[in-house]
């Protein structure tokens, strides 16, 4: 955590805000002109006492599942909604892209746009002038400057939004999720932008589901659930906290007893289950090997399907024997969302001797490796094989089991990160 003698930009104490649910429309009414008969709602904590210090300089990542409280905790930072109790101090002028467009007239012109968002900022238009045509060149989205918003494309939108947020000088720049929209080329710029905020000292606080952009451009991170603020730390470290709670293997109470060892015999026996699996999966084989249960592990052996492209990872899979079977071959293959085959390996190809096994055996193979690819979603099939004379049996195979997404820590052109060591010589 960042020491106490830095300067605060923002500080949040007992910060929540709840909700009245109701089950109908009516109950409002009815509980409205009827306040001293039945209750009709309950309560919904969208962010409920959370308190963390953002201090000057860094940038900080926001971590959660959907439906976390991620984007309420924003909103209240800003001051689009407004706390049910907790205090929040901010020091400097703040500039958020919140959701694409918001803030944005539909019927003004992209022009006419960024002198109504600089006026809300509380920009004079004469400051306004001498912002615009950096806005105007950063967005590069050309004549439709000149046209009515409405008529923009997700892709115009996040370009003028984010370039209004970033070209009018905050202190502190607050973005959630709304780069996922733009193309290659412009998240590049957007993050070039990045770098030189944090070269200025000014203070990013970032929502992303990707968490390899998480690892690369925050210094710390927060993660909240269900409202509540579970830890903040170190990224690394917060990373691995937002893995286990996707899950269900964090425990607040115990997480400093956790180790290794515990979460191996938290998950022995019962892999799939932490895995949503495919219901369309292709199967057959004669089952006389029959792989029983599968799944995917980080380096601390707990179960995850978001990878980290630097770290070692397991494929697991515990298989059963019904007959007695002579050096069987265990495979996996990874595939894209197009249904093309990136990698793969089986026991045969890197001369592994299985040995020899009888009904009612079980046995487990772990595969172990770094998964050097592309960030994106990919597919996870299994299979056991093996040689009866000159032909080749399937005893199982499971084609697409299960899927799993790939964080690139390095940035990489391509699908697959070659890991090249560069020399200059001059």
């Amino acid at each position: 955590m960042a020491g106490s003698e830095q300067q605060i930009s923002i500080k949040i104490r007992n910060l929540s805000k709840t909700y009245r649910l109701y089950n109908k429309p009516v109950d409002r009414v009815i509980e409205t002109f009827h306040p001293s008969g039945k209750t009709r709602h309950k309560i919904f904590h969208a962010v409920n006492n959370i308190s963390f210090d953002i201090y000057k300089g860094e940038t900080i990542g926001i971590l959660g599942k959907n439906g976390a409280g991620k984007s309420t905790l924003l909103k209240m930072i800003t001051g689009v909604l407004t706390p049910t109790s907790g205090t929040i101090e901010v020091e400097g002028k703040i500039s958020a892209l919140l959701e694409l467009g918001a803030g944005f007239n539909p019927d003004l012109s992209g022009l006419e746009n960024v002198y109504f968002n600089g006026a809300i900022m509380g920009y004079s238009k004469e400051e306004m002038d001498n912002k615009v045509q950096s806005i105007i060149d950063f967005a590069d989205i050309g004549d439709f400057i000149n046209q009515p918003v409405k008529s923009y494309s997700s892709g115009m939108f996040a370009r003028l939004a984010f370039a209004v947020a970033v070209n009018v000088d905050p202190d502190i720049l607050i973005v959630d999720e709304a780069l996922s929209v733009g193309d290659v080329a412009f998240q590049t710029k957007c993050f070039r932008k990045f770098s030189e905020f944090q070269n200025a000292g000014k203070t990013i606080l970032f929502v992303s589901h990707s968490l390899d952009s998480i690892l690369k451009y925050c210094s710390r991170a927060v993660v909240i659930n269900d409202g509540e603020m579970v830890a903040e730390g170190k990224t690394r470290e917060m990373v691995d906290v937002f893995k286990r709670i996707l899950v269900n293997l964090y425990d607040i109470e115990d997480d400093l007893k956790v180790n290794k060892e515990t979460y191996a015999e938290s998950v022995q026996g019962k892999w799939k289950q932490y895995f949503p699996v495919n219901s369309a999966v292709l199967e057959y084989g004669s089952k006389a090997v029959e792989i029983v249960d599968f799944g995917i592990f980080d380096e601390k052996g707990q179960p995850t399907s978001k990878i980290l492209s630097d770290e070692v990872m397991e494929f697991r899979m515990k298989v059963h024997f019904q007959e007695k079977i002579e050096e069987p071959i265990f495979a996996f293959t990874i595939k894209d969302l197009k249904g093309h085959e990136l990698a793969g390996t089986n026991t045969w190809f890197q001369d592994v001797p299985t040995g020899s096994f009888a009904p009612g055996d079980t046995a487990t193979v772990k595969f172990k490796q770094k998964l050097l690819l592309q960030n994106g979603v990919y597919t996870l099939s299994l299979g056991c094989t093996g040689h009866q004379s000159d032909d080749l049996v399937v005893y199982h195979r499971l084609y697409d089991v299960l899927s799993f997404e790939v964080h690139s820590v390095n940035k990489i052109v391509g699908i697959y990160d070659l890991q090249s060591a560069i020399e200059l010589e001059t």
